[in-house]
């Protein structure tokens, strides 16, 4: 079963759309992140949750 990693963002109204792209492409790339939902507000505003799998070792013996 996976098990995954959550990471909430808030993007202020006013945020031009280029912005929150690099962002965005700022935490994939060099987090592994990956989007799971994107909300859009009415006044503009985003909130993001990004989640990565969590990759658990198991001991062999």
């Amino acid at each position: 079963m996976l098990e995954y990693s959550y990471l909430d963002l808030y993007l202020p109204r006013g945020t031009s759309r280029e912005a929150a792209r690099r962002v965005l492409t700022e935490h994939a790339e060099y987090g592994d992140w990956e989007l799971e939902r994107l909300r859009l507000y009415p006044d503009g505003s985003r909130r993001v949750r990004l989640r990565r799998k969590i990759i658990r070792v198991v001991r062999t013996m």
